[in-house]
C-alpha cells in the first residue's frame, strides 16, 4: 500500500527557468514525477487553438482543458506515493484555478518572478524560443499585474538553479 504524495506547483512566464527548477526539484525528491503541463497542449494534433494576446473561445477553453489533465496527472501521482511537480505558465486568476483543481494535499504553489531583464537575457541564451506572440514585458505584466499573490514568490534573477531550489525546499509552505 502507498501512502499519499504531494504536488509542487511551479510556474512563471516562459524562460523564467520553470523546466529546469522543476526537473531539479523532482530529482532532490525521493520519489517524484515531473508533470510538464504543456505536453498536454503538444498532445493536440489537429485544431489546436494557440494562445494569443487576445486569445480565442476555442484557445482559452484548451487551455483550460491543459490544466485539467496536468492537475489530473499530479493527483494520480500522489495517489500512487509520489511527489508531483507540476509546472506551466499559469498566469491571473488561471493560478488559483488550476490550483483549485489539485485536490491533492499538501499542495505547494511556487512562482517564479525573475526580472524582465533577466528572462530576456535567458531568452536570448538558449537555443529553443519561447517568444512569439507575446513579449517579455507584455508576460513579466501579466504575471506581476494579474497573478494573484498565492503561494512563494521567487525573483530567482540572481540564483542559480541548486540555490532556488534550496529556498523552495526551505520555504515553501503548504496552499490552503
Amino acid at each position: 500500500m502507498t501512502t499519499g504524495g504531494a504536488v509542487y506547483l511551479i510556474t512563471g512566464v516562459q524562460a523564467s527557468g520553470k523546466s529546469t527548477v522543476a526537473q531539479a526539484l523532482a530529482e532532490r525528491l525521493p520519489r517524484s514525477a515531473h508533470v510538464r503541463g504543456d505536453a498536454f497542449r503538444r498532445f493536440v494534433v489537429n485544431g489546436r487553438a494557440e494562445m494569443t494576446p487576445e486569445p480565442s473561445p476555442d484557445a482559452l477553453a484548451q487551455l483550460r482543458l491543459r490544466y485539467r489533465l496536468a492537475a489530473q496527472a499530479a493527483d494520480a501521482y500522489a495517489d500512487e506515493g509520489f511527489t508531483a511537480v507540476l509546472q506551466d505558465v499559469v498566469l491571473g486568476e488561471s493560478l488559483p484555478w488550476l490550483a483549485g483543481r489539485v485536490r491533492t494535499r499538501p499542495l505547494y504553489v511556487v512562482v517564479l518572478a525573475p526580472r524582465a531583464e533577466a528572462v530576456a537575457a535567458r531568452e536570448a541564451g538558449r537555443a529553443k524560443r519561447a517568444y512569439g506572440t507575446f513579449t517579455v514585458a507584455q508576460l513579466d505584466r501579466g504575471l506581476r499585474e494579474t497573478t494573484p499573490r498565492i503561494g512563494l514568490w521567487l525573483d530567482t534573477s540572481d540564483q542559480t538553479v541548486d540555490e532556488t531550489v534550496d529556498e523552495i525546499l526551505a520555504r515553501a509552505t503548504p496552499y490552503a
